[in-house]
């Protein structure tokens, strides 16, 4: 990497930063002996929950999983149907294809990329057995709405939180609000393992009970199974690295909403740039700082020339993915998903991103 390259995500200084307490956890780990579930899993899991807000944690292989074995343990499956997001990352559709289930989209809210609630109801079929909200980019859904659609219609609310461990709707934790919560721990994630990882979060018990257990081959203890299950456990090691990062969560989610406040002041008088739209009720921890351009490729190539990072979250809407396509959807299906894929950009974010570094992002773009 050049000197002046400014990356999407500095993803080693994560490392740097907290070197000394993560190699400590590494050597724990390894002198313990245990590398499969124990008590380093347990204690992240105990830390985890308490710090989302719920009773249960129960760690997983990673974010995909969570979602699955959620509608698994619901035995949400063969000829039942899970109301989706059109705009999301595919993992969150490929979870209900897994079980078995189909999954039914729903548009977004133009504005703020999430699930729009108002359409939700009008989804919904005989056949539906649960709402799967994603916090896309860091930010909660309306969730109140989908709780109450939910209890009318006696549906389940299992909420994809893989890109917002730490965000806040209407000042609560959402590691506790609806059914369940599947997270992800992917490296470039707020809270980022170091390799895969995952964990679901709930108030329910039994939900918690039969989730540990399909992990874990289906049994409570080794050798005796008692319902067909899954090789999904979060490792110890993974683990370790997690309980170490939790500890600087907040610090490092601040970091972000500076950054975030710094780009949408900075950016303000760019008239051919739509900025993020934050809702009253939320407060997000910007994984992902997204702005909508209309000459997406050339503004990518431009930041490029420049040696500034960009991706772009998402390219194509799951809808019209090989996968989905071909069985149930085309082009126009879902004309506001199609929109924001062809406009979307995500830009430079996360805790070590400097702010003379932020500073210069912006002084390019507004230069073009």
């Amino acid at each position: 990497m050049k000197n002046n390259t400014i990356p999407f995500l500095d993803i080693k200084s994560a490392y740097l930063e907290l070197k000394d307490e993560l190699d400590v956890a590494y050597q724990r780990v390894m002198h313990s002996g245990w590398y499969i579930l124990g008590e380093e899993v347990e204690q992240f899991e105990e830390e985890f929950a308490n710090y989302s807000g719920a009773k249960f944690c129960i760690g997983v292989a990673n974010g995909l999983d969570a979602l699955h074995l959620i509608l698994r343990a619901y035995d949400i499956g063969e000829g039942d149907e899970v109301i989706v997001p059109s705009n999301t990352y595919i993992a969150t559709w490929l979870a209900v294809s897994y079980a078995g289930a189909t999954p039914v989209p729903v548009e977004p809210d133009p504005e703020t990329f999430n699930i729009d609630a108002s359409k939700i109801e009008g989804a919904i079929t005989a056949r539906t057995r649960a709402i799967m909200p994603v916090y896309l980019y860091g930010q909660p859904a309306d969730m109140d709405p989908i709780l109450g659609i939910a209890k009318q219609y006696n549906l389940k609310v299992i909420a994809d939180a893989a890109q917002a461990q730490g965000a806040l709707y209407k000042e609560r934790k959402i590691g506790s609000i609806g059914d369940a919560v599947g997270f992800s721990f992917y490296p470039g994630k707020n809270l980022g393992a170091f390799g895969d990882a995952g964990a679901i979060t709930t108030n329910d018990a039994d939900l918690a009970t039969k989730v540990s257990m399909l992990r874990n081959y289906g049994s409570r203890r080794k050798y005796y199974n008692e319902m067909q299950g899954f090789n999904s456990r979060l490792d110890p090691l993974q683990a370790a690295f997690l309980r170490v990062k939790l500890k600087h969560l907040d610090d490092w989610n601040q970091r972000r909403k500076k950054l975030a406040s710094m780009y949408i002041e900075k950016l303000a008088e760019c008239e051919d740039i739509i900025l993020p739209v934050v809702p009253k009720w939320a407060e997000p921890v910007w994984h992902l700082f997204v702005i909508r351009v209309s000459n997406r490729d050339a503004f990518q190539q431009y930041l490029k020339k420049e040696e500034i990072g960009t991706l772009i979250h998402y390219p194509v809407p799951p809808h019209l993915s090989d996968v989905y396509k071909k069985d149930f959807f085309e082009r126009s299906s879902f004309p506001i998903s199609e929109e924001l894929a062809s406009k979307v950009i995500s830009l430079p974010m996360g805790p070590h991103l400097s702010e003379s570094e932020l500073d210069r992002v912006c002084d390019v773009i507004r230069k073009k």
